[in-house]
């Protein structure tokens, strides 16, 4: 073990010295930084020998276990736990994969699932509120890295630290410049019970996880290397409408120095799925033995240790997949807290965050949410639902932040990568960009020396951007080409990427801003 240790420290040391052109000498385990303290405890990473420039820290308990009667309830700091191996991706919140209807994700491409595979990942768990963080090994700099904090996508209903396609390793190793860190945050209805016995502010705990996450960087990220002060919280599908949320709902201490969009935006969740009489809750409830009692007595029956949280998800999947009744959707309730039922009055009262914002969508978001026949998905109803679902949402949160005072950088990504998107006609379809921005693109589906220069140079076109905006936000987009969005809403520039061969460039989205329906036209007010 001491002898491994001492290779992966030399290792790094070496690492360090190449890339910063310096000589230095062999340090042991815990100057190379794998053994650290911080608030709760020692934490002790590792050094993966294909990546030797980054430390990795897995699965750090930043809230305590949310057992018991703190089922459904706010999270909390978590305990002193001493000493902890952060070696290897912890388990990920309750959730399941829906096997039906069919989709790309379930067919084709298995990497944006947990662990990569094609059913409910096994390594999950109601104990599950963790974080990972991924950083260069050389701690001989002075200057503290900016750190970019994701928030997983999956409907409010999957997601987690470990998916194939959003391991950041490769991209700390190319820039070894920043800190990524990703974690669990509650989901379904877990995270959102929107049960009628909890209070209006206590609606949506996995919202306020993230916020405890967030903290939880604030108070340890100068440990690992971080800036505390250029936290960038980046989302994508639903949790980029997180990230959405979170800017509106925290105007005077958002902690976070930006905020990233992809593919969706606060504007994104619409009425259909709300719950106000808190039925899908009292409907599981029913199930397991708690009906018939008055609100707050259903809860405490709901946090029983009677009642698994392994048979409340299959219980929630069986019922979903028949096709029978209601349909059970938890997602984020209106609480007025964490989450509001109109955000462009907010924006136009200046009740935001005015911090900078990058908001994207893809040419293709559409295309896993229409069904999949043998030959692939419609197109015309693709490009419909990508319109008004996607592109739509994301201009109305742009122009709102326009509205607000606070700084809006807009993108587009078109690219369609084989090894992304194994069929031609699936294109930039929901969530392809995030393998070219992790740095994954080329793990699966074909080999390393058989890609184009295409691809490596429209990933690291989306890389230096996103790392760009992370270190220097505004001031740091010139140097990329990126214009800030401007006031003159019909010749915004916009930064579309993988448009026609060409791996970045500025172009203009107006025709399409046109087809938008008036809603989600800019309002007049400028503040």
């Amino acid at each position: 073990m001491r002898l491994a240790c001492l290779l992966s420290a030399s290792v790094a040391v070496l690492c360090a010295s190449a890339l910063a052109g310096v000589p230095t000498r062999p340090r042991d385990a815990s100057s190379a930084g794998l053994s650290i303290d911080i608030t709760g405890g020692r934490v002790n990473g590792k050094i993966d020998p294909s990546l030797p420039c980054v430390r990795q820290f897995l699965g750090i308990p930043y809230g305590q276990p949310p057992l018991g009667e703190l089922r459904f309830a706010l999270p909390k700091p978590a305990l002193p736990f001493g000493e902890i191996n952060a070696t290897q991706f912890p388990p990920s919140c309750m959730q399941y994969l829906m096997e039906w209807p069919e989709s790309i994700y379930t067919q084709d491409i298995f990497e944006f699932n947990l662990q990569g595979l094609n059913s409910t990942s096994p390594n999950i768990s109601e104990d599950c509120l963790t974080l990972s963080i991924w950083t260069p090994t050389d701690k001989t700099r002075a200057a503290l890295l900016p750190v970019i904090l994701f928030i997983t996508g999956g409907a409010f209903a999957v997601g987690g630290e470990d998916i194939p396609y959003q391991n950041p390793a490769q991209w700390v190793q190319r820039t070894q410049a920043h800190i990524v860190v990703t974690f669990n945050y509650r989901m379904n209805i877990f995270g959102f019970p929107n049960a009628a016995g909890m209070p209006v502010e206590h609606q949506n705990p996995g919202l306020l996880d993230q916020r405890l996450a967030v903290e939880w960087l604030r108070d340890n990220i100068v440990a690992f290397g971080g800036d505390p002060k250029r936290i960038t919280l980046w989302g994508q599908s639903a949790g980029a409408v997180s990230a959405g949320y979170y800017q509106f709902a925290y105007p005077h201490d958002p902690v976070v120095s930006g905020i990233i969009m992809d593919s969706g935006s606060e504007q994104l969740t619409g009425p259909v799925f709300l719950d106000p009489e808190h039925t899908n809750f009292t409907y599981v409830a029913q199930h397991f033995g708690c009906g018939g009692h008055a609100p707050k007595e259903e809860l405490e029956c709901m946090r029983g240790s009677n009642i698994s949280a392994h048979a409340v998800e299959d219980f929630i999947q069986s019922h979903d997949q028949s096709g029978v009744g209601k349909f059970l959707f938890f997602i984020p309730a209106i609480d007025n807290i964490t989450m509001f039922s109109d955000y462009t009055v907010r924006a136009e009262a200046g009740q935001i965050a005015k911090i900078p914002s990058i908001v994207g969508s893809n040419d293709g978001d559409g295309i896993p949410f229409v069904p999949l026949g043998p030959d692939g998905v419609n197109q015309t109803d693709a490009f419909t639902l990508t319109l008004v679902v996607f592109f739509c949402t994301g201009y109305k949160a742009a122009t709102n932040r326009i509205v607000a005072g606070a700084p809006v950088f807009r993108y587009q990504y078109s690219a369609n990568i084989s090894s992304i998107a194994p069929k031609p006609w699936m294109g930039a379809y929901h969530s392809s960009e995030l393998p070219m921005i992790f740095g994954t693109y080329a793990n699966y589906r074909q080999n390393l020396t058989t890609n184009t220069g295409f691809e490596s140079a429209t990933s690291n076109a989306m890389q230096d951007a996103w790392l760009a905006f992370a270190s220097n936000g505004p001031s740091g987009m010139p140097a990329q080409g990126w214009p800030q969005y401007t006031d003159n809403l019909m010749t915004g520039q916009v930064r579309a990427f993988g448009q026609d061969g060409v791996p970045a460039q500025n172009v203009e989205k107006k025709i399409m801003e046109a087809l938008c329906p008036p809603f989600f036209q800019p309002s007049s007010t400028s503040k």
